[in-house]
């Protein structure tokens, strides 16, 4: 069963590492965002995001079912996975607040109501079909409001066969989810 995971996984990493000498890049595009969400904050800042190193890597990782993980240098990010991250997440929380969000170094005059925080113990597609994120958020204020944290353990399907180009769009959603679980859980 182990040899059959690990198959898979190189299966994936092949399929993505597709045909060609060069390097081929995935872009996430940002899925649509159809829900409001109120704040009590009228600016955000999201601070740089912490990934775990196989997740920060340009390299697009696959983790097998018994935990090994995959990559290939021929199948990349379009984006440093830290800095587009980030940026996901003050488009998404903007887009879904109309609030002033964006990502460091914060662009405005005045400094944000609250600064948001949020470090990945885990940001993985699975050869098994599910994109994965779990870590924690920290809410820092500036106004002498109760600062804030919590804990996040999402998950979003993707077909395995629709091979990087799932795995973006994916990601995509669950930063989206992520988004909507920190603006409902720890910025109202």
């Amino acid at each position: 069963m182990k040899f059959a995971n690990r198959a898979l996984g190189f299966g994936l990493i092949l399929m993505l590492a597709a045909c060609g000498d060069s390097a081929t890049r995935f872009a996430v595009t940002a899925p649509p965002v159809d829900q409001s969400e109120r704040i009590a904050f009228s600016s955000v800042e999201v601070r740089d995001v912490s990934l775990p190193t196989y997740a920060a890597s340009e390299e697009i990782a696959i983790q097998a079912e018994d935990g090994t993980l995959t990559s290939s240098s021929e199948v990349l990010w379009a984006d440093l996975p830290e800095r587009a991250v980030a940026l996901e997440l003050s488009q998404n929380l903007a887009r879904m607040t109309g609030r002033r969000v964006a990502s460091e170094p914060w662009p405005f005059e005045a400094f944000p109501d609250a600064r948001l925080e949020v470090r990945f113990a885990e940001l993985v597609a699975r050869s098994s079909g599910s994109f994965r994120a779990s870590g924690q958020y920290f809410v820092a204020v500036t106004d002498g409001r109760r600062e804030r944290s919590g804990l996040f353990d999402l998950s979003v399907p993707f077909d395995p066969k629709g091979g990087p180009g799932a795995i973006a769009a994916a990601r995509g959603q669950l930063i989206l989810d992520l988004a909507r679980f920190i603006a409902r859980d720890g910025l109202r």
